[in-house]
């Protein structure tokens, strides 16, 4: 891979912001749980390196707000090599799956399921899938989403499966 075509870039982005899943549902949620998503409501920036066949900068903004049945909303954008990405979705504690989950919509083809487990006051979010691009070539993709004390950190990795080419993430975020 020489370079990053707009397509991979496109991937690499939604990585970068993507707290990707299924809509969570969150029935009478804990007290203590939702506190804890709730504390990250603001505007958060970030800024971190693409690495793969060269090394890029992205530069990200993402908006946490309060949302309906204990849920938090987020907004984001990064820009990446005159690519940009934006993502829409939710946070959640479902009381149903005893379980952190995270929703997202994006202006490309990345979805998945991003399952959420409580460390202390760390909400830790995995996210693991086989995909496709919209070339059509096999990938597999792996998140994390830590929110730690007053800071957000997303690593990102995706592999092409066919080639074994990759390309990699770390972004932290601050308010």
């Amino acid at each position: 891979m020489k370079s990053f075509g707009p397509r991979l870039r496109r991937i690499a982005l939604a990585g970068l912001v993507a707290i990707a899943g299924s809509a969570a549902t969150p029935a009478l949620a804990g007290k203590a749980d939702v506190e804890l998503l709730k504390s990250y409501v603001g505007d958060w920036k970030g800024r971190g390196q693409l690495v793969g066949a060269e090394k890029e900068t992205g530069v990200c903004k993402l908006a946490l707000t309060p949302g309906n049945q204990d849920k938090v909303n987020y907004s984001g954008r990064c820009a990446l090599a005159g690519t940009t990405l934006s993502v829409n979705g939710s946070l959640a504690f479902s009381d149903v799956n005893k379980r952190y989950e995270a929703a997202m919509t994006s202006n490309v083809s990345f979805s998945g399921l991003a399952v959420g487990k409580r460390q202390g006051d760390t909400v830790v979010f995995d996210l693991k899938e086989r995909n496709k691009d919209e070339a059509g070539n096999d990938l597999t993709v792996t998140a994390r989403i830590v929110l730690a004390a007053d800071k957000i950190n997303v690593g990102f990795h995706v592999v092409f499966n066919a080639t074994g080419d990759s390309l990699r993430a770390e972004v932290p975020f601050s308010k």
